[in-house]
């Protein structure tokens, strides 16, 4: 069930590139469409989380960080959608199986079995080669590659600190997550872009309703679900079962927003997902122990 959930969580999050921009078309450009929405999920979660207060005093406090700062990881690949092209930004957050290895191995202290640490080589040579497709050096370029490759190393952390901590609900979860991100993205907005002061073309009730709908579904329903399975598998599991948010926003923003790779881009995407695979190999032998 944990697998499945997650999978479906990925595709899910394929399409979330699209209510992102039409925010930014209504007037809400920048980070201040990714603040409408985690807010918006804020605001639906509250009703929950104040159900289920009494677990917030009881909960690890590093358990309650790294959900936060899972959700503002969240927030920093949400706002990467306005300024960068899906396809990259979405690979670029999804070398998470690499950070959560390395993570794994030199901070918790597990065992890192062979295949991981070819998946480490094989992700890292991807970001190289997708990166230097258009012959310039193998760096992010503009500030949504910058973020999305940050974003992804914050949520192999927290995702981490879940797993070993987390005892929280999913929906409390969720609203702690709700929290980080909306903290993120209204702290970084004003720095992005200036809010606009004049009325929206078609009134506030679009944008609204968008926001609404939009936290409803990806950042209450889809990231409560994903709270529940996310403390039931390793982190690397959680990323490669994330990936199929890589094929269905590749092919979307191919279909809907004539956004193409490059062959040397494919090749490097094509690895990134490899690594994904590769980590995720030795763990449905059962190779690795780790400590409960």
């Amino acid at each position: 069930m944990a697998t499945a959930i997650v999978a479906f969580t990925g595709a899910l999050w394929g399409v979330y590139w699209l209510p992102v921009r039409s925010l930014g078309e209504m007037g809400l450009p920048g980070a201040w469409g990714t603040v409408a929405i985690t807010t918006a999920a804020a605001l639906l979660l509250f009703p929950l989380a104040i159900r289920r207060r009494g677990q917030f005093a009881r909960s690890d406090r590093t358990a309650l960080a790294s959900i936060a700062l899972g959700g503002a990881a969240f927030a920093l690949y949400s706002i990467a959608f306005m300024y960068g092209r899906v396809a990259i930004i979405i690979l670029l957050y999804f070398l998470t199986p690499v950070w959560s290895t390395l993570i794994g191995r030199y901070v918790m202290g597990w065992q890192t079995s062979r295949l991981r640490v070819l998946a480490i080589l094989v992700g890292l040579a991807g970001l190289s080669i997708m990166l230097s497709a258009d012959a310039q050096l193998p760096l992010p370029r503009g500030a949504g590659e910058w973020m999305a490759l940050f974003a992804g190393f914050l949520w192999s952390v927290g995702t981490t600190g879940m797993r070993a901590k987390s005892d929280l609900d999913p929906g409390p979860a969720a609203f702690v997550f709700a929290i980080g991100a909306a903290v993120t993205a209204l702290t970084l907005a004003p720095f992005l872009e200036p809010l606009r002061s004049g009325p929206y073309g078609g009134g506030f009730a679009a944008p609204l309703g968008l926001a609404i709908a939009t936290g409803g579904v990806w950042w209450g329903l889809s990231t409560a679900s994903l709270m529940w399975a996310a403390v039931r598998l390793e982190p690397a599991r959680v990323g490669i079962l994330l990936m199929t948010e890589v094929v269905v926003g590749a092919v979307s923003a191919a279909v809907l927003a004539a956004e193409q790779l490059a062959p040397l881009e494919l090749v490097g995407g094509a690895l990134v997902l490899c690594a994904g695979v590769l980590e995720v190999w030795p763990v449905r032998r059962g190779a690795p122990h780790q400590p409960s």
